[in-house]
């Protein structure tokens, strides 16, 4: 076989993956045209065999990369002994997991699901019922405050609450019961909040968004209200959590400590869905037996999967890799501000980039990366976002930085 005709085959195996995928699989995504076959750290290889530098990391889900080997071997080694009993059993891989998370997070108890999405709903479900049976809200009557431009997931519920038209559309009625306030703004969340308020949902930085970091010091008013008004701060940390900002959590930046972590994503190392929720006793034993529940949430491969992620974390490593490149990569795209971008926002390896209108979209951009061997997405607009692996090389970091440069000069042109 020549070598064009090596080439013509390799291309038409990624049309066939894709014509296959549109034809069968709903179109509730708009990928971009490349079809991933294998991963090892931070870079991945499609079908054709080229490689590309992941910038996404399954949202924050591949903190710690691609098949890192010491999240396969603790995966291999369950899979081997025992995969799913249900919560109507104990299993030997549950409690260990729990205290581990606990331990982490510095609160009492844990309550595991699946996705993310879940545990915001369980957040949502707890604070209700805690509303009503520990504060005394009228029943039926408790309210939450929200975020503009928050993102929780896509369940009815949540996007009950959602501005954002794409996630809200044709899925009317909506859930009732929450009140949502401009972010950043303490003086709006103070005017929102009243005796039926149980919670303030937020995220410490807004990923979907753009990666919006909130004003110095919001945080802190945040939880200096919430304590004041005897209202639950619930942190989704699903995004922002497990090293992604350059600590632990991304309410570390600030001191503050919610009422409730929610936390998901790369809880499960990017090979199997883990989320949980963390609270202290006050609040988590308002659920009682038959109140919640899942089959899968808690499973033996789940719990020890999320284990050994929560002992990587327990190191420091991969919160100062966060730190290091993070700064690194800022100063690779800070001389870019007035030349095609129009801001850079950064926090730990997590960065949003708003491109100059005129010069090209966020969707245009990451589809010119995508010719330079690298994988990023647009978030609303103008505004592209980053989130390579924490197991990123400096000089993978350099390839980020020199792809962004060479398209930007080509849309410049």
């Amino acid at each position: 076989m020549t070598s064009t005709t090596t080439a013509q085959s390799l291309a038409g195996r990624t049309q066939q993956h894709i014509a296959l995928t549109e034809q069968y699989a709903a179109h509730n995504y708009h990928p971009l045209p490349v079809v991933l076959a294998e991963g090892h750290g931070a870079w991945v290889t499609d079908v054709d065999g080229k490689r590309y530098l992941d910038c996404l990391a399954g949202y924050s889900a591949l903190n710690f990369g691609h098949g890192h080997p010491r999240l396969l071997a603790r995966a291999h080694e369950q899979l081997d002994k025992l995969t799913l009993t249900s919560r109507a059993f104990f299993n030997d891989q549950l409690g260990p997991f729990a205290q581990a998370l606990a331990e982490l997070t510095g609160k009492d108890l844990i309550l595991p699901m699946n996705s993310g999405a879940e545990a915001v709903e369980t957040s949502i479900k707890v604070s209700r019922r805690w509303g009503y049976d520990v504060k005394g809200v009228a029943e039926a009557q408790a309210s939450i405050v929200v975020m503009e431009g928050n993102f929780h997931g896509r369940t009815t519920t949540i996007v009950s609450f959602s501005n954002d038209s794409d996630a809200t559309v044709g899925y009317a009625p909506y859930t009732p019961g929450f009140r949502m306030v401009p972010y950043g703004d303490i003086a709006a969340m103070r005017a929102a909040i009243d005796e039926t308020t149980v919670a303030v949902l937020l995220e410490p930085i807004q990923g979907e968004g753009g990666v919006i970091i909130p004003p110095e010091g919001f945080l802190r008013e945040v939880r200096a209200l919430c304590t004041e008004t005897n209202v639950l701060m619930v942190a989704d940390e699903i995004q922002s959590g497990l090293g992604r900002s350059g600590t632990t959590f991304a309410c570390d930046h600030e001191g503050v400590v919610p009422d409730i972590y929610v936390l998901g994503k790369a809880l499960g190392g990017g090979i199997y869905p883990v989320s949980a929720i963390a609270a202290d006793h006050d609040v988590l034993d308002v659920i009682t037996p038959g109140s919640h529940g899942s089959t899968f949430g808690g499973n033996p491969l789940a719990a020890a999967i999320g284990h050994e992620v929560v002992a990587m974390l327990q190191t420091g490593e991969f919160q100062a890799a966060a730190v290091r490149l993070g700064e690194r990569l800022e100063a690779g795209l800070a001389p870019l501000v007035g030349n095609g971008f129009d801001a850079v926002r950064i926090r730990g390896l997590w960065c949003g980039i708003d491109i100059t209108d005129g010069v090209a979209t966020g969707r245009q951009v990451t589809e010119a990366l995508l010719q330079q061997g690298v994988l990023a997405k647009e978030a609303h607009g103008q505004t592209v976002r980053l989130a390579p692996p924490l197991v990123a090389t400096d000089d993978d970091i350099d390839t980020l930085v020199e792809a962004f440069k060479t398209v930007m000069a080509e849309f410049r042109a």
